[in-house]
């Protein structure tokens, strides 16, 4: 409430300082109309004014845009490190103190390993989003197939949030389709998608998964889920670094935001491309991601795919 107080007087307070300029120049403009000398420098005086009085009211509600993002993102990191540690201690206190039968015990390790992981994966996405921004970091390119990456990628959400198979339904992938890049970084993409579809799918958790080999040498990987949507004046925002969508359910998922990013980056550096279409609040959402191919099978004019 403080910073959005903030931002209003200093918006209002730009606002005044350039009424003021306009009506001190036309003032002088009006007085001077003779001195054609200094009405011409008098205008890129005043010109000049203006421009750093926008520039300065830009970049001060970018700053504080970007200060209240940095904030969210802390107090989210702090939540996401915090909750998995205590519970581990929590855990590790019981079984210390409390004689435990072997299958309650197990029950004990099997959660402590689920916070372990929550806490690994948060970490690992802290240090992913770090090392995106690293133009000189070298990627390890090799031949990656689709079809094993979308099924290994949707392996370690179910993994995480003990899905039945079901729950990501993956379609038929030709098993000849594979790109040139970076196994793990590619990986890092769908596990986010699928990690990010799963935590704003609502009551309904339910992921489909479609392949498509394009003519132009390029592949659409479509991920659509059965969420909470996004707004049409979000879409374009949600890739953003820190970005959260600021309403009532988002508010309540766990996250840093930085999936979304980290995907778009790591897309970007592979030549391709991600896209995002909603309808709207509770309409789901589908992400695509589009890639250059290293293979790809023959397709007829038909829209057939068949083994090139």
């Amino acid at each position: 409430m403080r910073r959005r107080k903030s931002t209003i007087f200093f918006v209002v307070f730009g606002i005044c300082l350039i009424i003021f300029a306009i009506a001190l120049q036309v003032g002088w403009i009006l007085l001077n109309l003779q001195q054609i000398v200094l009405l011409v420098l008098g205008i890129i005086f005043f010109a000049a004014i203006i421009t750093g009085l926008i520039l300065n009211m830009i970049f001060l509600v970018r700053e504080i845009r970007r200060n209240e993002q940095q904030n969210a993102f802390l107090n989210a990191m702090t939540h996401e490190l915090k909750t998995p540690i205590a519970s581990i201690r929590l855990y590790l206190e019981t079984v210390k103190t409390r004689d435990l039968t072997d299958e309650k015990r197990n029950e004990f390790y099997d959660i402590m390993l689920s916070d372990s992981d929550r806490l690994l994966n948060t970490v690992e996405q802290v240090l992913q989003a770090s090392r995106t921004r690293e133009k000189s970091r070298e990627l390890h390119y090799s031949e990656v197939n689709i079809a094993e990456l979308v099924n290994e990628s949707a392996r370690i959400i179910r993994s995480r949030y003990n899905l039945e198979p079901d729950i990501i339904e993956i379609g038929e992938i030709d098993p000849s389709i594979a790109v040139t890049g970076d196994e793990s970084e590619l990986r890092t993409v769908f596990a986010n998608l699928f990690d990010n579809s799963v935590k704003y799918s609502g009551d309904e958790v339910g992921i489909t998964v479609r392949v498509r080999a394009r003519a132009a040498g390029w592949v659409d990987i479509h991920v659509k889920d059965k969420g909470i949507g996004i707004a049409a004046n979000e879409i374009g925002r949600v890739f953003k670094r820190f970005y959260r969508i600021p309403n009532e359910t988002t508010s309540r998922k766990k996250g840093t935001g930085l999936g979304l990013h980290i995907v778009e980056s790591i897309v970007g550096k592979h030549g391709g491309k991600v896209f995002v279409k909603s309808r709207g609040a509770g309409s789901g959402t589908t992400f695509t991601v589009r890639l250059p191919v290293s293979k790809v099978p023959y397709i007829s004019d038909k829209g057939d795919v068949a083994d090139g």
